[in-house]
Protein backbone atom coordinates (compact mmCIF):
# COMPACT_ATOMS: atom_id res chain seq x y z
CA UNK A 1 0.00 0.00 0.00
CA UNK A 2 0.99 3.24 -0.38
CA UNK A 3 2.30 6.08 1.96
CA UNK A 4 0.58 9.10 0.44
CA UNK A 5 1.62 11.09 3.42
CA UNK A 6 5.01 10.31 2.85
CA UNK A 7 5.10 10.46 -1.00
CA UNK A 8 3.39 14.24 -0.61
CA UNK A 9 6.50 15.42 1.50
CA UNK A 10 8.83 14.21 -0.50
CA UNK A 11 10.81 16.62 -2.35
CA UNK A 12 12.03 13.87 -4.80
CA UNK A 13 8.24 13.16 -5.58
CA UNK A 14 7.77 16.88 -6.42
CA UNK A 15 10.67 17.54 -8.16
CA UNK A 16 9.38 14.05 -10.11
CA UNK A 17 6.24 16.12 -10.74
CA UNK A 18 7.44 19.27 -11.84
CA UNK A 19 9.98 17.15 -14.39
CA UNK A 20 7.49 15.22 -15.49
CA UNK A 21 4.80 17.63 -16.15
CA UNK A 22 7.73 20.00 -17.66
CA UNK A 23 8.65 17.39 -20.23
CA UNK A 24 4.63 17.01 -21.43
CA UNK A 25 4.11 20.33 -21.73
CA UNK A 26 7.41 20.81 -24.22
CA UNK A 27 6.20 17.77 -25.87
CA UNK A 28 2.86 19.33 -26.67
CA UNK A 29 4.27 22.12 -27.72
CA UNK A 30 3.41 24.69 -24.45
CA UNK A 31 5.80 28.18 -24.65
CA UNK A 32 8.50 28.50 -22.22
CA UNK A 33 6.51 31.26 -19.94
CA UNK A 34 3.58 28.37 -19.60
CA UNK A 35 6.06 25.45 -18.93
CA UNK A 36 7.93 27.71 -16.08
CA UNK A 37 4.56 29.10 -14.54
CA UNK A 38 3.30 25.59 -14.27
CA UNK A 39 6.63 24.20 -12.27
CA UNK A 40 6.69 27.00 -10.53
CA UNK A 41 3.05 26.28 -9.13
CA UNK A 42 4.21 22.68 -8.73
CA UNK A 43 7.06 23.84 -6.48
CA UNK A 44 5.35 26.04 -4.51
CA UNK A 45 2.33 23.33 -3.93
CA UNK A 46 4.76 20.87 -3.37
CA UNK A 47 6.62 22.91 -0.80
CA UNK A 48 3.45 24.11 1.31
CA UNK A 49 2.09 20.48 1.25
CA UNK A 50 5.15 18.86 2.65
CA UNK A 51 5.32 22.19 5.67
CA UNK A 52 1.65 21.30 6.40
CA UNK A 53 2.69 17.38 6.45
CA UNK A 54 6.22 17.95 8.59
CA UNK A 55 4.41 20.40 11.32
CA UNK A 56 1.76 18.03 11.59
CA UNK A 57 3.90 15.24 12.36
CA UNK A 58 6.20 18.07 15.06
CA UNK A 59 2.70 18.21 16.30
CA UNK A 60 2.05 14.73 17.05
CA UNK A 61 5.38 14.08 18.46
CA UNK A 62 4.86 16.96 20.76
CA UNK A 63 1.66 15.61 21.89
CA UNK A 64 2.66 12.03 22.03
CA UNK A 65 5.63 13.29 24.79
CA UNK A 66 3.16 15.50 26.24
CA UNK A 67 0.77 12.71 26.97
CA UNK A 68 3.64 10.22 28.12
CA UNK A 69 4.54 12.88 30.34
CA UNK A 70 1.35 13.35 32.58
CA UNK A 71 1.17 9.40 32.98
CA UNK A 72 5.13 9.68 34.44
Amino acid sequence: MTDWKRKLSSRKFWALLAALITSLLTTFGANNDTVIQVTGVIGAFGAVIAYILAEAYIDGKSAETTSTDELV
